[in-house]
């Protein structure tokens, strides 16, 4: 019955509802290292403000992956978009607030910060879209539910190019509207607008991917209590079958599904110090403007469109998923050896190789995951490797704002020795494969 409902269901509420949600994230990026910096903060505070994310993710991934198992992606979708949504009300309200200062702090680590009402309250909207945002981990979780086999890395494709359409319009929208005279209240109220309309795609277009099923048990004539017979307790006539209840350790003892949650883990972990780098250095390294940034996310996320379209789909008929792995990794630690320079037309080069990278790399490697979770357990799954990568978001996104306050762009060079360990250890993905 299951097969039957997955052939019905269409990829495009699910896309949709992944474009949608991906402008009102990247909507905040071209403009939030410079709010933080109004608001009293630096790179650390931007790199912690960025780390509050997934470090609620990690406690609520798990839950909601494991919940979605039993009942159903929809509902947690539903759930955890709409934590977003209340998130980025709360972060509108923190534009309106006075800048009132709690602590001002002088070090010769961490820098010189102040902080102030805003900031305490930008933290408190991460934090409630981070508890709620296992949205990721179902959205995988939900095109693993419908994917066949010879599909399965074509659907990640698409729901990376949903992404990245998102990552093209949320920046360029940020860009125009934070270059007026409302600044940052423009792009947030946007996002407050836009996290609306996602919430209502999920719940009037989508289908659910995961049915509840019934599964008869024994007649309750066959039952000794009399209690039951006569309806004084309720019958046992159906019952839900339950997923397994796998814990950390269970998920890890899944064959394979250990090495490759470690492979997530530095995949984040390289990817994350660069994120908080990267901002930090276009403000302070390239001087650039709002709107520049803006520009940069649309230019780099478009290439990365075209990455994962027809380049991905043609590289998928040349190499196998694991080899593109390794040729993504390789090509990811080239991308962050350029952003050390101090030019702006190399951190466009990198961007290229940014695209390319990782246009051939993620897909595959969530193509590989799925696939060694299997299907009965693949929320939970998808949620303990989200938990892993928020792990290593928040080591990486804290380390890359300590690292930059301290080297400067550097940084990056710890970047690409992260991914250049993933391109070392992607090698055993191969030996798995022929191991099959």
């Amino acid at each position: 019955m299951s097969s039957i409902i997955n052939k019905q269901i269409t990829l495009f509420p699910l896309l949709l509802s992944n474009f949608i949600g991906t402008i009102s994230y990247s909507i905040v990026l071209p403009f939030l290292v410079f709010l933080v910096i109004g608001f009293g903060g630096n790179s650390l505070i931007y790199g912690i403000l960025s780390a509050i994310y997934p470090a609620f993710q990690l406690i609520g991934a798990p839950i909601l992956g494991r919940w979605s198992d039993v009942y159903g992606r929809k509902k947690i979708l539903l759930l955890s978009n709409g934590g977003t949504l209340v998130g980025w009300i709360i972060f509108l309200i923190a534009l309106f607030l006075p800048v009132v200062y709690i602590i001002n702090i002088n070090s010769s680590i961490f820098g010189a910060f102040t902080i102030t009402l805003p900031l305490v309250v930008l933290f408190v909207a991460r934090a409630l879209d981070g508890i709620t945002g296992g949205n990721i981990s179902v959205a995988n979780a939900y095109l693993a539910d419908v994917s066949i086999d010879k599909d399965r890395s074509k659907n990640f494709g698409k729901l990376s190019i949903s992404a990245n359409l998102g990552f093209i319009v949320g920046p360029a929208l940020a860009g125009v509207l934070g270059g007026t005279i409302y600044k940052e209240l423009l792009p947030v109220l946007s996002a407050v607008i836009i996290s609306s309309v996602a919430f209502l795609v999920i719940g009037f277009m989508l289908k659910e991917s995961k049915p509840k099923q019934v599964v008869a048990i024994q007649p309750f004539s066959e039952k000794k209590n009399i209690n039951k017979i006569f309806s004084f307790e309720c019958k046992e006539c159906y019952k839900e079958p339950n997923p397994k209840k796998l814990g950390y350790k269970d998920v890890l003892k899944i064959k394979d599904i250990s090495f490759l949650i470690v492979l997530y883990f530095f995949i984040f972990l390289g990817f994350n110090i660069f994120y908080t780098a990267f901002p930090n250095h276009a403000v302070v390294g390239l001087k650039w403007s709002v709107t520049q940034m803006g520009i940069f996310y649309a230019v780099l996320s478009g290439i990365m469109i075209l990455i994962q379209g027809p380049v991905l789909r043609k590289a998928l008929q040349i190499f196998s998923e694991e080899k593109l792995v390794i040729i993504g990794s390789v090509i990811l630690g080239i991308n962050f050896i350029l952003f050390v320079a101090n030019s702006t037309a190399l951190a466009y080069v990198a961007a290229i190789f940014f695209a390319l990278g990782n246009g051939l790399m993620w897909p595959s490697f969530m193509s590989i995951l799925s696939r060694r979770a299997g299907t009965e357990n693949q929320g939970v799954v998808q949620g303990v490797a989200s938990s892993f990568g928020s792990i290593a978001s928040i080591i990486g996104l804290i380390l890359g704002g300590v690292l930059y306050n301290t080297i400067g762009a550097t940084t990056f060079l710890i970047s690409a020795a992260v991914i250049f360990l993933v391109f070392i250890m992607s090698f055993q993905l191969v030996k798995i494969k022929k191991a099959e």
